[in-house]
């Protein structure tokens, strides 16, 4: 392991960065990995890596940064080669016999033109079910639900308590609830 030291006239030298001086920055390497990949076996293995390739020559510290920064951007570049290495590529070419599969991948996040009918269909039932509420409730759930107006505003425009507010906000939901 070496770490480079320069003057801006001379050429890089590298000095030998001690195992004790990369050892501080294991726990916090570890726990940036652990956060990464939810794995601490696989957390533990990738910072073993990178100091592997620290010690064999493959990675050379050139001190134009701090040694922790350096060391986190080796890592995450391994992060980047392990999610790489198993995301693997899927074949588009399929027997086509199952639903699951490669081009299932390929389906259009956007709703289908049935699930927007049905969704505008249960939106209509449901303002329909609020304009058919008791006026407490439906201007209640009018200003606060759909408006989102603040409840302070609420509570202003209605003349009416926080606590008010809420028990009519309960029972509006019971109603539509059943």
């Amino acid at each position: 392991m070496q770490i480079a030291t320069a003057t801006p006239a001379a050429p890089q030298v590298f000095a030998p960065v001690s195992w004790a001086e990369l050892a501080t920055h294991r726990s916090a390497l570890v726990q940036f990995a652990r956060r990464r990949l939810l794995d601490p076996a696989l957390a533990e293995d990738l910072v073993h890596d990178v100091f592997e390739a620290v010690a064999s020559g493959r990675a050379v510290f050139g001190g134009r940064s701090a040694l922790r920064s350096w060391l986190v951007g080796v890592l995450k570049h391994k992060i980047v080669d392990l999610v790489r290495q198993r995301a693997g590529h899927d074949s588009l070419d399929g027997d086509g016999d199952d639903d699951e599969g490669p081009a299932a991948a390929l389906a259009c996040p956007q709703p289908r033109p049935d699930e927007v009918a049905e969704q505008r269909e249960r939106l209509a039932h449901t303002l329909r079910r609020i304009a058919a509420l008791p006026d407490s409730l439906r201007q209640v759930v009018e200003l606060r639900l759909l408006q989102d107006d603040s409840t302070e505003d609420v509570c202003r425009a209605l003349a009416i308590s926080e606590q008010n507010l809420f028990v009519r906000l309960h029972r509006a939901r019971r109603v539509l609830a059943s």
